[in-house]
């Protein structure tokens, strides 16, 4: 790619748009700050970028795109810094374009079910917001506490919920973007159907930020479920585990959520949060069951028909959460299991995903690899979705092995995933850590497509470059 290095007639011109005070460079903040915008939640890595701007709306946003387009300068569009697929480093360098200023709730239309944000707003505030006036954004990834709506449209984030109520990709209506011409268009319209051209609106969705800067979003709501049941399952073997998730819904039954953490998933985490929590000996693995829904008394009559199916298996003493405070703490729980695992070792996260039946083969698969190339892995994922996170640790590996010999392994699980009818990532996206492994999935057929778009609507190649091939 033939990039341009950036100069200081630029960088005036950029002070013009967004004013000096959201012009970032190594010189101007301090060394800590600075650095935040060349990493994100993937592994050790960082990139510098060059300068780093903070517009405040899409008309700025476009006169920035515009430019960089005109002087080949390369542009990584960022939210929160949450991803786990490195697709926000700034690998080219350039500018990161952040849309942290991008954080308002322009509109909850309660009479459509539907609300208008901007990508800046974090998950979780979002959530509440719109619960606040009961209804519901389901998606819900572990870090919805911190990342940015506009990141999780970028992977098309699930989270626990998904089993039940889908990704991201499925609340989207409609998007304003600024393309990287710096052309502002919507993609659609705000309506639940829509059959008028091409659906671009799902095609930026999940695109990673490379083929325009997501700048308002037209989310479409559900009415917010009143009850919920949470029962934390020990069984004493992990396969049963996995088998026991499709062997759920074949019974009838869709959970809310239907979460996976073998022992030391659950140990790590309740340890990182000094949470208490007695696992005997003998389990080796647990399940996290939700059920949601307006009516209390048919919960009741569906957890007994998950309990009946459980009855199958080799199951220790299921709790019962019996207060908000208690489904809190284990919900907590599972979604620091990524942190706890974070603050245990180095480690490499992989976001395989298979049909939910396949889930038992996926996770013998992965031990067995992972017993022949000499490597732990800790697991867990949403079960109910067949998508499993292999957290490799690196304990003793050689830094030969860890940055070299580990290819062959990870090309083998992801080689097991295709196999069995799944793929190479089910939420984290591809970005720069995955792009490698990608044509294990797809075809150069697919990937010529993926190119063509990729050009038409960045002929110069600025935006995200050198991310997902």
């Amino acid at each position: 790619m033939d990039f341009q290095l950036l100069t200081l007639a630029l960088v005036a011109e950029f002070e013009a748009i967004v004013g000096p005070a959201h012009v970032l460079t190594a010189q101007r903040v301090e060394a800590d700050v600075y650095a935040d915008y060349g990493r994100d939640h993937t592994e050790d890595l960082y990139f510098a970028p060059d300068v780093v701007l903070r517009p405040g709306n899409a008309e700025e946003i476009s006169r920035i795109v515009r430019l960089c387009h005109e002087h080949h300068i390369p542009v990584t569009p960022r939210g929160a810094g949450t991803g786990l697929s490195g697709g926000a480093l700034p690998i080219h360098h350039g500018v990161v374009l952040s849309t942290e200023r991008l954080n308002r709730i322009l509109e909850i239309d309660e009479r459509n079910l539907q609300a208008t944000v901007e990508p800046g707003v974090v998950n979780e505030a979002f959530q509440q917001a719109v619960q606040a006036v009961g209804l519901f954004y389901p998606p819900d990834p572990a870090s919805k506490g911190s990342c940015f709506l506009g990141g999780n449209l970028a992977h098309s984030s699930g989270g626990p919920k998904a089993v039940k109520y889908g990704t991201t990709r499925d609340y989207v209506l409609n998007l304003q973007v600024v393309l990287p011409t710096g052309e502002i268009i919507w993609t659609a319209a705000n309506t639940l159907k829509n059959s008028t051209g091409y659906n671009l609106t799902q095609l930026m969705v999940g695109s990673e930020g490379t083929l325009g800067i997501i700048t308002k979003v037209v989310f479409r709501l559900l009415p917010y479920p009143k009850h919920n049941i949470l029962m934390l399952v020990p069984f004493r073997q992990e396969a049963q585990a996995a088998e026991a998730v499709s062997a759920v819904f074949r019974a009838g039954i869709i959970p809310s959520g239907m979460e996976f953490m073998e022992r030391e998933a659950i140990s790590w985490s309740s340890d990182y949060l000094k949470i208490p929590l007695t696992l005997p000996e003998d389990i080796t693995a647990h399940l996290l069951i939700e059920l949601d829904g307006q009516d209390l008394d048919e919960l009741y009559k569906e957890a007994e028909q998950v309990y009946a199916v459980l009855e199958r298996y080799d199951v220790g003493e299921i709790l019962l959460a019996d207060n908000a405070t208690q489904k809190d703490e284990l919900w907590k729980i599972r979604r620091n299991i990524g942190n706890s695992v974070r603050y245990n070792s180095v480690y490499k996260e992989e976001d395989t995903v298979v049909p939910r039946a396949e889930l038992p083969t996926l996770l013998k698969g992965v031990k067995e690899i992972g017993a022949r190339y000499g490597f732990k892995s800790v697991c867990y994922g949403h079960a109910g979705d067949g998508n499993l996170h292999v957290n490799i640790i690196r304990g003793d590996l050689d830094d030969e092995m860890w940055n070299v010999g580990l290819r062959q392994p990870i090309t083998e699980i992801f080689e097991l995933c295709v196999k069995l009818g799944g793929t190479i990532s089910g939420e984290h996206g591809i970005g720069l850590v995955q792009k490698g492994y990608i044509g294990i999935a797809l075809q150069e057929a697919n990937l010529n497509l993926m190119r063509g778009i990729k050009g038409v609507f960045d002929p110069h190649g600025i935006l995200n470059p050198g991310k997902i091939f």
